[in-house]
């Protein structure tokens, strides 16, 4: 990464910050949603300062010849993604519905 001067955050923030653009950005409308999202949760200056890093890891994976998870997805993929997390959630319902019904007739009845 080079010298750096004062103030700047350390390289594990950086890289974990980019890592969670790239494991997150399905679950957010935009990679800019992403990035807004987490550098307001890591509490990073700007979500410009992490796009730049997200953009300069790219970069970097792009001429070392790694293969990189594409960040942007296709609307298609985050269509079947959110379908594919509906079922879940229902039963996650159910469970906490069952629950609660479970609990209301152990209870003892007063007349």
């Amino acid at each position: 990464m080079g010298e750096r001067r004062k103030g700047h955050c350390p390289d594990e923030l950086r890289e974990r910050a980019v890592r969670m653009v790239q494991d997150l950005s399905g679950e957010h409308s935009s990679q800019w949603g992403a990035i807004t999202s987490i550098a307001q949760k890591l509490r990073i200056s700007s979500g410009e300062t992490l796009r730049k890093w997200v953009r300069e890891a790219e970069a970097a994976a792009t001429k070392s010849g790694r293969k990189q998870a594409p960040v942007e997805d296709s609307p298609e993929v985050k269509r079947l993604r959110r379908e594919k997390a509906e079922p879940k959630r229902a039963s996650e319902i159910r469970k906490a519905a069952a629950g609660f019904f479970a609990a209301e007739l152990s209870r003892p009845r007063r007349y």
